[in-house]
């Protein structure tokens, strides 16, 4: 088993370098006046962990919710 999670680590590494390889074109981003110049690769990455620290948050609040609903009766 560990191989195979060897194997799948090495494919999803390579995969993401691929990745950065082939998008190192800049884009422009502009929010709330802000203007931000960078590669494609680490905008998407950037989006990516900000996704999962929001969704992290939300599902977080959702599960206390939901527990704090069941125990009150």
């Amino acid at each position: 088993m560990r191989y195979l999670y060897l194997v799948v680590f090495v494919l999803v590494t390579a995969a993401v370098l691929l990745f950065t390889l082939q998008n190192l074109a800049s884009v422009t981003v502009t929010f709330a006046r802000m203007r931000v110049t960078s590669p494609v690769a680490v905008v998407v990455i950037v989006v990516y962990v900000l996704g999962m620290l929001s969704g992290g948050a939300l599902w977080s609040l959702v599960r206390k919710s939901y527990r704090g609903a069941f125990e009150r009766g």
